[in-house]
């Protein structure tokens, strides 16, 4: 990955029914991370992405059943802290996730002395008014309002783990990729960072989030943020 970087890095991706995207998104970590392991969850998907996995050589963690975004990257997780690795980015199989971002995050570590590396898409960019933007202004309030901290892009799904987070996670059943971890993190006194990031438009295949998902995912999030956060 580059001198800023000693330690063992790997890119877990959690994967569900992304047969049409997963192979490029393979493609484009061999070229631009070659120095990184990476795992792909297949979380029980019913299409041909464990066969593109194969095909293009990558280890996968084949899960027999969906157990959804949390279960899948908890595996992840698992996997990282039992073989040992210093860090574990979280990356979407998508397409959505720029590779370039990796070594900017991977040096904030270092330079911040950061836990968790969270890739922004408006620490530079400007936030918007779509209902996915006005949801992420209320999901970072809440994080602001229980911890003190602001983070620009608390549901940016593109995070970098190191290696005493990364034991936390994968032995905690009630940890998963969601702000409310953050929260959790930052109250205990792990620093998080911030880099720039510029996402993509999913490549192919359809978001698991419409318009009253989201809601409902903003209520719930917003609502794990404040309860688990004034109980702890």
């Amino acid at each position: 990955m580059g001198k800023e970087d000693d330690g063992r890095l790997l890119i877990v991706i959690p994967a569900y029914n992304e047969e049409a995207s997963i192979g490029g998104v393979l493609c484009e970590l061999r070229r631009k991370c070659p120095q990184a392991d990476v795992l792909v969850v297949n979380d029980g998907s019913a299409d041909g992405t464990l066969r593109v996995c194969r095909e293009a050589g990558c280890p996968v963690l084949d899960l027999p059943f969906n157990l959804g975004l949390s279960g899948a990257f908890q595996a992840g997780l698992r996997y990282a802290a039992q073989n040992g690795y210093s860090y574990a980015l979280q990356f979407d199989a998508d397409g959505q996730h720029p590779a370039d971002a990796i070594p900017a995050m991977l040096r904030a570590v270092q330079e911040q002395h950061a836990g968790v590396v969270v890739a922004s898409r408006y620490l530079e960019g400007k936030k918007g008014w779509s209902m996915r933007e006005v949801g992420s202004r209320i999901i970072g309030a809440c994080v602001w309002l229980t911890t003190g901290v602001r983070i620009h892009d608390s549901t940016s799904g593109m995070r970098l783990y190191t290696a005493p987070v990364i034991r936390r996670l994968a032995r905690n059943m009630n940890s998963s990729p969601e702000p409310h971890t953050l929260a959790c993190l930052l109250n205990d006194g792990v620093t998080v960072a911030e880099t720039p990031a510029v996402m993509r438009e999913r490549k192919a295949g359809k978001s698991y989030l419409n318009a009253l998902s989201s809601i409902r995912y903003m209520f719930q999030t917003c609502l794990s943020i404040l309860l688990v956060n004034r109980f702890q």
